[in-house]
């Protein structure tokens, strides 16, 4: 396990009762919230594995690691598109969402371009 095995193990537990929550009724996510299941969760996810690539020393996740990362990611981002009515089984790669986090320097815009969700006006 590397450094960021328990930091990477808290946002999948987040993720995974967060999406539950949503799921099951019990929170009725609206646009108002979409921004915080990006910037608290989504980008939290992306920011680590940038961190862990990026950091000063190339840290090598355990493929558990990753794949746990990359569902908390994805998770994230299903409660996201949910903010919107949207039902998304979200299979995106955490790399591909680190490099739009680092071209836009926006996690809205990497939901928004990931999911598109929601439409972008012509």
């Amino acid at each position: 396990m590397s450094r960021y095995g328990p930091r990477i193990a808290a946002l999948e537990r987040r993720a995974e009762r967060e999406r539950r929550a949503v799921a099951d009724g019990l929170v009725e996510p609206s646009p108002e919230d979409a921004p915080a299941y990006l910037r608290d969760g989504a980008g939290q996810a992306i920011w680590c594995y940038v961190e862990a690539r990026t950091g000063g020393r190339l840290v090598a996740l355990s493929a558990a690691e990753f794949e746990a990362l990359e569902r908390a990611m994805n998770r994230w981002l299903e409660c996201y598109t949910r903010c919107y009515g949207v039902d998304l089984e979200a299979e995106f790669t955490v790399r591909v969402a680190a490099e739009l986090l680092l071209e836009t320097q926006n996690v809205d815009d990497v939901g928004q371009i990931l999911t598109g969700v929601p439409e972008r006006s012509a």
